[in-house]
């Protein structure tokens, strides 16, 4: 497994949003998490990547514990080993987070060099295959005001490739794309899978999840409804809330 999580619960202000999460990821597999807005999945992811910190659960990464239960609470690994930890997480956000004032090879060179350490040269020979790899070998010294929506989230998971993580996760990927560019989303995501790579999407889109997962989780009130593959998720609805959510 290159991701588990076991019990993890989440409060803000006193307000349970992630309750008693179980699940894990394998390498090569894509995991689509599904629910309505409010479900928790965004924070799931959040605490996933470190930049939400749980209130109790076990998260681990490729056998390296980000964090676990002691005495009721979380404890996270030391900074040291956090930073390692991460190294294996690629995050794509919904709204691609590219610095504005950095061009395409800056914003993807940026984490290595001056976070991780990989070397100038090592970093920028990694940052041009990945762009070559999508189609942007052309737009290396652009600036992200001069791109598409497609060509921002290209960008955004060439960033959250530059370290071969062993697992990417990417929120909401399709939000501002056509179908078209939905497509070559799901071929991305797919090659990056065929390599190996874990996939984890967090999604509202009922027919990209189809199109491209293997396996399902339906969340809902920070609680995990339903968790089956694909096929038995579309031919099996039993469950009213998922009915209704699929009914929207």
């Amino acid at each position: 497994m290159v991701l588990e999580v076991q019990g993890l619960c989440k409060s803000f202000a006193g307000k349970p949003v992630l309750k008693d999460i179980n699940f894990s990821l394998k390498q090569g597999e894509i995991l689509a998490i599904l629910g309505r807005s409010g479900a928790g999945k965004t924070t799931l992811l959040r605490c996933i990547n470190y930049l939400t910190k749980c209130d109790r659960g076990t998260i681990k990464v490729d056998d390296m514990y980000l964090c676990k239960t002691e005495n009721g609470s979380a404890i996270y690994a030391k900074p040291a080993e956090v930073l390692e930890i991460r190294k294996n997480l690629g995050m794509v956000f919904q709204n691609f987070n590219l610095f504005p004032h950095m061009s395409v090879l800056q914003n993807i060179v940026e984490a290595p060099i001056n976070v991780f350490g990989v070397p100038k040269e090592k970093a920028h020979e990694k940052a041009m295959e990945l762009l070559e790899m999508l189609g942007l070998s052309d737009k290396a010294d652009s600036y992200p005001f001069e791109l598409s929506g497609g060509q921002k989230q290209r960008v955004a998971i060439a960033r959250a490739c530059a370290l071969n993580p062993k697992v990417m996760c990417l929120d909401e990927p399709t939000s501002a794309l056509d179908p078209e560019l939905r497509e070559g989303i799901a071929t991305i995501i797919e090659n990056l899978a065929r390599d190996g790579m874990g996939i984890l999407i967090i999604t509202h889109d009922m027919s990209f999840a189809k199109r491209v997962a293997t396996r399902i989780i339906f969340l809902d009130e920070g609680q995990i409804i339903q968790e089956s593959s694909k096929e038995e998720f579309f031919e099996s609805m039993e469950n009213e809330r998922i009915r209704r959510f699929v009914a929207m």
